[in-house]
């Protein structure tokens, strides 16, 4: 059971939140671009569907109108291709070209 105090507090936090905070799509796009500095790391988030949530991500952005964080999504995006076809993958998810076109 949840205590009373720990309810308040998260309700606290989640008020006094300020826009300052980091949008969950840019904090994907943080750590898909962090991500890209090292193999494990990267890794790691291609298998936690970080791909698809990166995708999702630079939608969102592009929605809000965040070019900077569309771009960095884009970079980070490209990087990963990159990746798989140097481990000799191919395709990233089997879409082949389709998601190029809609990355962007």
């Amino acid at each position: 059971m949840v205590s009373t105090a720990a309810v308040k507090r998260a309700l606290s936090a989640l008020a006094t939140r300020t826009d300052t905070a980091t949008r969950p799509s840019v904090a994907v796009i943080d750590e898909a671009d962090a991500a890209r500095s090292d193999l494990r790391r990267a890794a790691a988030f291609v298998d936690a569907d970080g791909l698809d949530r990166l995708d999702e991500a630079i939608a969102a952005a592009d929605r809000a109108g965040d070019e900077d964080a569309v771009d960095r999504g884009r970079e980070a995006r490209a990087a990963f291709r990159r990746f798989r076809e140097a481990a000799g993958g191919g395709d990233d998810d089997g879409r082949g070209g389709d998601d190029d076109k809609r990355a962007r």
